[in-house]
């Protein structure tokens, strides 16, 4: 008597693999769209460093109404992490924690005196 050769898998064996990658994919998503956030964050940090260093170059070259406005990537309110701002970088609406999305920051600089006083301002959300 000859023997069938049966291949393959059952379709319990099948079901199984299916569940554990389903049980991995819903670990992973929650993960990515974390760093996903930390990295939109990173982006708005970076260009507020650079806006700021902008209107500081053209405030000490002469330009006293130098100003900037950023655009925030994140999605999310209230920083996630936490990033260290230049000191005399000033938040006179509580652009220290964004509310949201499509929002953006304007750095300003005005001259007194020797000094230059930077003003990190934010308006409300629509």
């Amino acid at each position: 008597m000859k023997r069938l050769n049966k291949k393959g898998f059952t379709m319990a064996e099948l079901l199984i693999v299916v569940a554990i990658i389903a049980v991995l994919v819903a670990i992973a998503v929650p993960v990515f769209t974390s760093q996903l956030e930390k990295s939109r964050e990173a982006v708005d940090a970076a260009n507020i460093r650079a806006a700021y260093a902008e209107v500081v170059t053209e405030s000490i070259s002469g330009n006293s109404s130098a100003s900037q406005t950023v655009t925030l990537k994140q999605t999310k309110a209230n920083w996630q992490n936490s990033f260290e701002f230049p000191a005399n970088l000033t938040s006179g609406t509580g652009a220290a924690q964004p509310t949201g999305s499509s929002q953006t920051v304007t750095i300003s600089a005005t001259e007194t005196g020797a000094s230059i006083d930077l003003d990190l301002t934010k308006p409300a959300t629509p």
